[in-house]
């Protein structure tokens, strides 16, 4: 008799966890990340509705590190479905992820996109080094052997041929995968090119990315958190100011704005999708496997979201000045994107 309960108790349980899955089930695929990679997202989200008749995804901008944080919370209707990244994800994500039982994790790249110095056509045009960038942006500079604070008041100061001018950097907060790229793709070449802490990238990482990455708080440069809007209004205001934001703001915004070359090179499509620009980078979406079940509309939003419609060489994404995968990336995409849906 006691058998007979126990599982009677056991069968009514699952059925109340079975009700309770149905009930928290969701009509919208919920997104977030990259303010980089946001108005294109709106935009896939706006044209799967459109052509699908399914309501249209939420969709919110965190950044990519906030993103991260949110999407690896856990499994279940109130954690998010998609991440779109401007970066991929760390280790130390994944390992959180995988805590709270976020395992089974799809990564797919859609595209490719710059950091890059962006100055209103009214600022003094320049061109920077890693270097320079790393002089400028740096809270501590190497000066006569020892790690001291940034002494660089005016962009002169770091060399006499830049401009006679404040450096006063609007750019992303740490939350961003912006800001992430930027240490990584920018500041730690310019950082390298000093001998001492080259060689401390090979003894003590921790350390050299310390060095390299942490960022003046004096007002040299501003957070200016995830409205990329906002800081192109700042810049239009104040010609004598720079941001740091990702090559679609550029692209989009040619006729307001100039990009400022590095180690020689400018930022446009070609330099981009080649590497040769420094500041280039692909972008992901990350996609919960198990929220397929949660999310019905889920594997159609992927597969929408990967087709030529979107990221093909005349799609979406090149018309928010993205720059498109090559033919055979796009391959491996779509292959990707099929084996999430099970298609």
């Amino acid at each position: 008799m006691r058998r007979t309960l126990a599982i009677t108790a056991f069968t009514a349980s699952i059925a109340l966890v079975s009700a309770a899955s149905v009930a928290q089930a969701r009509d919208q695929v919920r997104i977030v990340g990259s303010s980089t990679i946001f108005p294109l997202t709106t935009k896939v989200a706006e044209y799967f509705a459109k052509t699908t008749g399914s309501p249209a995804p939420v969709v919110e901008s965190t950044g990519s590190g906030g993103g991260f944080k949110l999407f690896c919370g856990g499994i279940g209707e109130q954690y998010p479905d998609i991440v779109d990244a401007s970066r991929q994800i760390t280790g130390s994500e994944t390992a959180i992820c995988a805590a709270n039982s976020v395992r089974n994790i799809s990564e797919i790249k859609i595209g490719y996109d710059g950091i890059v110095l962006l100055g209103s056509h009214e600022a003094p045009a320049m061109a920077l080094t890693a270097r320079q960038l790393y002089l400028a942006l740096a809270r501590t500079v190497p000066v006569n052997g020892a790690s001291v604070p940034n002494p660089n008041v005016k962009w002169s100061d770091i060399d006499p041929s830049l401009p006679d001018l404040k450096i006063r950097v609007y750019g992303p907060p740490p939350t961003s995968g912006t800001r992430d790229l930027m240490g990584q793709l920018l500041l730690d070449k310019g950082c390298a090119t000093f001998s001492d802490i080259a060689n401390l990238e090979n003894t003590d990482q921790d350390s050299f990315r310390l060095l390299c990455r942490t960022l003046r708080e004096d007002g040299a440069y501003i957070q200016a958190g995830e409205n990329d809007r906002l800081v192109i209004s700042k810049l239009e205001k104040d010609p004598t100011s720079y941001g740091v934001m990702g090559f679609n703001n550029l692209d989009r915004n040619r006729d307001r704005l100039q990009g400022v070359p590095i180690n020689g090179v400018k930022p446009n499509y070609d330099t981009i999708l080649e590497g040769s620009y420094p500041g280039s980078r692909p972008l992901y979406l990350y996609v919960k496997d198990d929220h397929q079940q949660l999310v019905q509309s889920l594997a159609d939003f992927v597969s929408t979201y990967v087709s030529d419609a979107v990221i093909g060489e005349e799609g979406l994404l090149a018309d928010n000045g993205l720059v498109p995968l090559t033919a055979a990336e796009r391959q491996e995409t779509h292959a990707e994107a099929a084996k999430f849906s099970g298609k």
